[in-house]
């Protein structure tokens, strides 16, 4: 009798509505933070509070989920949002104490006030528990059959990309009611609470590979009945050795969290500086900057659906990652154009680029992830992302102070080393077995 196999629908709702309920405060939480009394250094730091403390939070909720199970982790990550949600609420109704006001040497003059650290504890809250798309990449690779790998985990990045078209539009007509940068947090809280009520009730558990099958018992033991409880010993025993060093003896492991922090590096760069870029330089207003992003999103979409489809079919991972990690380098430096058609140019080469690099690039790091370790690998990945998106957040806006567009030729070669890099990535036909 075959496996009956598992609807992914689910999880590509559940990845959507969270996407969506993280990108509707992206247009209006700058203008939060300077309500606030904060400045352009409290908004990134804000901005990076998220990724930090996913960069602590993830490697742990994918330890769990191989575990506990995929499932109670998205269920677990769906409540965290939920707590955070509420807590950046609770800022709009907090006097402006002022907690910290002073000039510190390289950024000038600073000053803390009580809602701005109550925002920063709820972005930091919300990554905490912020492994969820770690875990979700996971849960796909358990359920999807080797043929579909590819195609499967475009889908995942097409529900992705949707929510960050979505968010935004909603957060801008939300945010111009009355009730201002309040009905967006409220619709957040009410997206993320959907998010867990779709978990629980309409996805089923994936079955994972847990460690709980990885010593073999005899038949009598199972006969007497103890196998649960060395089940129980063994679990602990494998939860505690799920370590680093134990993930990094996974062959090829290191050298794909490496290439992951790198994409993530260059993402981000280019995610801070082009914001300032198209204000300060290209006078661009909040609808031009909207209309921007929203056809870049659009056309990625397409390339993660019918074009990826039909790529994968022809070329090999390692083949699109090449030439997408190419399309992005030659996309940042094409930014430095002040030519309407030209940025528009690199909007789309950065839709393809993106489109067909990054869904190829999870196919092949949840096959080298292995069947039993693929939540710790994936979370590991989150963290490495994590890292470079602080790291990209805050030295993408002092970079940009400095040398103004020369930052996306930093973003370019970034992505130029990815490309290269990228001619050494490994053939890999199947899962192999753990070690």
């Amino acid at each position: 009798m075959t496996e009956k196999k598992i609807p992914i629908f689910p999880l590509l709702l559940v990845n959507f509505i969270s996407t969506l309920g993280l990108s509707i405060v992206i247009p209006f939480l700058v203008f939060l933070v300077t309500k606030f009394g904060g400045n352009a250094l409290m908004y990134g730091i804000i901005g990076a509070a998220y990724p930090a403390f996913q960069l602590i939070g993830a490697p742990v909720l994918g330890r769990w989920s191989d575990v506990y199970g995929r499932k109670k982790i998205l269920i677990l990550s769906g409540i965290g949002a939920l707590v955070g949600w509420m807590i950046f609420f609770i800022s709009f109704f907090l006097p402006q104490s002022i907690l910290f006001e002073g000039n510190l040497f390289l950024t000038g003059p600073v000053m803390i006030t009580l809602p701005l650290l109550i925002l920063f504890a709820a972005r930091a809250v919300d990554g905490l528990t912020g492994g969820n798309i770690s875990v979700a990449n996971a849960y796909l690779s358990d359920i999807t059959e080797e043929k579909d790998r590819n195609k499967n985990f475009g889908k995942l990045s097409i529900s992705f990309n949707l929510g960050f078209i979505v968010g935004p539009a909603l957060a801008g007509i939300l945010g111009s009611t009355s009730y201002g940068e309040m009905l967006p947090v409220i619709a957040a809280f009410a997206l993320s609470l959907v998010a867990v009520l779709a978990i629980y009730f309409f996805l089923p558990d994936s079955n994972a590979k847990t460690f709980h099958e990885k010593q073999e018992y005899s038949v009598v033991n199972k006969i007497l009945g103890v196998e649960n409880k060395e089940c129980f010993e063994n679990s602990k025993d494998s939860i505690e050795n799920i370590t680093f060093k134990r993930i990094r003896k996974l062959k090829h492991v290191t050298y794909f969290l490496v290439l992951n922090f790198l994409i993530f590096l260059s993402f981000n760069f280019f995610y801070t500086a082009f914001p300032i870029h198209a204000v300060k330089k290209l006078e661009w207003s909040i609808t031009q900057m909207g209309i921007f992003f929203s056809v870049m999103s659009l056309i990625m979409i397409i390339v993660q659906g019918p074009v990826l489809g039909y790529a994968s079919k022809k070329y090999s991972e390692k083949q699109l990652i090449l030439f997408g990690s190419l399309l992005l380098g030659v996309n940042f430096i094409l930014l430095l154009s002040e030519n309407i058609i030209l940025l528009y140019a690199a909007a789309t080469l950065f839709a393809f680029g993106n489109g067909l690099m990054w869904s190829s690039f999870l196919s092949l790091l949840s096959k080298i992830a292995g069947k039993k370790l693929q939540g710790a690998v994936q979370g590991y990945a989150s963290s490495a992302g994590s890292l470079a998106s602080i790291i990209g957040l805050i030295g993408g806006g002092l970079l940009y102070e400095s040398l103004q567009g020369f930052t996306f030729l930093i973003a370019a070669f970034v992505m130029f080393a990815v490309f290269f890099l990228a001619f050494r990535i490994p053939s890999v036909e199947k899962i192999p077995e753990d070690i």
